[in-house]
């Protein structure tokens, strides 16, 4: 679980996803909300550059740029700093939705990527208790995006950027903290399986 947290950019990824919006409503509430689009972007600009001067990984960092361009333009678009969260918004619906399908469907998200991530198959899939730990994994994840989802829809709905953005710091550190641990405990158990059928 070392690689999974390091490939999304540890402590440090999940603090500097957390400057541009922060950056925004800072920048809004003295500047208006064009300049605080702009500061934002600039933000994920930076942060960019950082790391690849630091020779840091860059697909966290690219991963954020992305999305804050994206979450600029949505409030450029419509002129209003809440709209810079709505595509976070609906990316967490999409993916609780996604995550809950992979479940019902026998081929739980969590234990699909990890195994893509070890080239290990999807022996899993055969093995009852090893397939109800990647469930459980899975459905942690997906009640983690439906939560974001509620609450900052809830809150974009009642145009409260300012707690949009603590909401999203706020619910960021303690869900991801959960959601890994339990996915820990699935890699971990399902990896013990495997080398316990291989061994017999």
């Amino acid at each position: 679980m070392t690689t999974l947290w390091e490939r999304t950019g540890g402590l440090t990824g999940l603090i500097q996803s957390s400057l541009p919006p922060t950056v925004l409503v800072i920048s809004n509430s003295l500047w208006g909300v064009y300049p605080a689009i702009a500061a934002a972007v600039a933000a994920g600009v930076l942060i960019t550059v950082l790391r690849a001067v630091r020779r840091q990984p860059l697909r966290p960092a690219f991963g954020g740029f992305v999305g804050v361009a994206v979450a600029g333009t949505l409030a450029a678009r419509s002129g209003e700093a809440r709209d810079f969260f709505l595509a976070d918004i609906w990316w967490y619906c999409v993916a609780a939705i996604i995550l809950t399908l992979s479940i019902l469907v026998r081929r739980p998200l969590v234990g699909v990527i990890w195994s893509a991530m070890k080239g290990a198959g999807l022996w899993w899939r055969h093995d009852r208790p090893s397939l109800r730990r990647y469930d459980i994994a899975t459905a942690v994840l997906a009640a983690v995006f439906a939560a974001r989802f509620v609450v900052l829809q809830g809150l974009y709905e009642q145009n409260e950027v300012g707690w949009l953005t603590f909401s999203k710091i706020a619910m960021n550190y303690p869900l991801w903290a959960l959601a890994l641990l339990v996915i820990a405990w699935a890699v971990r158990r399902a990896d013990h399986r495997l080398g316990y059928c291989r061994d017999r």
